[in-house]
């Protein structure tokens, strides 16, 4: 009897598991994508002691195919080693640039642990999820240090994204919001660079609005221009349909996750780093190298910021004079 009601759930768990994988058929497949790595540990823990039973063949076929769909993830989970781009970085004495991305959570209870943790680290432009009135407020504090920004209302007033730079957009330019909010762009000047940065995020996958969601946003992921770097909560895994195909309509390349990131508020930080999902996102193309990502501490919300350090090619060494302080009046808040 045991051994029959494990065979049963091994057999679901393979039924959820193979669904993650046609996720371009039909974005119901794709909700199970994002489970892909819990459903393969299941079924693997399920198929082990049914190798002693008589469903040992089907056990076997169960573990074979958990491992394959472990091993389908690999390329897009965080590295062992610092990637070959960090160490040519260093040796070239390249400026490094970061990019700090937070899921502020609409009513986090410690708004002063997010300003804090963006004093220390002191990144050069910070994409934000879930910006609420309480954040757009909360923001305004750090307003003399970050003056070039863009935040974007989201119609139920909790979902906005917002864009922060201490470095000024680029002559000319100005910073778009998505008319629905998801997304803000703007270009940036890196010591000379114009650099597209955008923030985004996306509502929950199938059968909430995801799917329809990223196909409304195909124009403004289509408009970025040749170098590009973007971050969001995609509350979508990077092996994702989803993922996938925000990338394919920007051009982009996914980076490799900096690892699990969000888990339900209610349970503790370290099962969220090592069994939550990794939602949160960082895209980028052109010129822009990935250098190393990073999570960091918990700030109140129920995502782990990310810290993401990158590089720009360019044919003569940057003038860091021109750019790296920046004028204490800016274009304030717009969207």
């Amino acid at each position: 009897m045991m051994a029959s009601m494990a065979f049963l759930a091994m057999l679901g768990l393979s039924v959820a598991l193979v669904a993650g994988f046609l996720g371009t058929l039909h974005p119901a497949f794709d909700s199970f994508a994002h489970f892909r790595i819990h459903l393969a540990v299941l079924m693997a823990l399920v198929a082990l002691p049914l190798l002693a039973t008589s469903f040992r063949l089907q056990a076997g076929v169960a573990l074979i195919l958990a491992v394959a769909a472990f091993a389908s993830t690999l390329s897009t989970l965080p590295r062992l080693w610092p990637v070959q781009a960090a160490r040519e970085a260093a040796r070239d004495n390249e400026v490094v640039y970061r990019l700090l991305q937070m899921n502020l959570r609409f009513n986090n209870p410690t708004p002063k642990k997010v300003l804090s943790l963006i004093g220390r680290t002191n990144p050069d432009v910070i994409t934000l999820d879930e910006v609420s009135a309480m954040w757009a407020t909360e923001l305004g504090y750090i307003k003399s240090a970050y003056p070039y920004r863009i935040l974007c209302d989201y119609p139920n007033g909790v979902f906005g994204v917002a864009l922060l730079s201490r470095r000024p957009f680029a002559a000319g330019t100005a910073p778009h919001c998505e008319p629905r909010g998801a997304m803000a762009t703007a270009t940036v000047d890196f010591s000379g660079i114009g650099v597209d940065v955008a923030a985004i995020h996306l509502s929950w996958p199938w059968p909430k609005e995801q799917y329809w969601q990223i196909g409304e946003l195909t124009k403004t992921l289509s408009s970025l221009g040749e170098t590009a770097i973007m971050a969001g909560d995609c509350n979508a895994a990077p092996w994702s349909a989803a993922v996938r195909r925000v990338a394919s309509l920007g051009g982009l390349t996914v980076m490799p996750s900096a690892g699990p990131s969000w888990i339900h508020r209610t349970l503790p930080d370290f099962m969220r780093r090592y069994a939550g999902l990794p939602i949160d996102q960082v895209f980028s193309k052109g010129g822009v190298t990935i250098l190393s990502s990073t999570r960091l501490e918990d700030t109140g919300s129920d995502h782990l910021p990310v810290l993401v350090e990158f590089s720009l090619k360019r044919d003569k060494p940057a003038d860091e004079d021109s750019t790296a302080t920046v004028s204490l009046v800016g274009p304030g808040k717009q969207g």
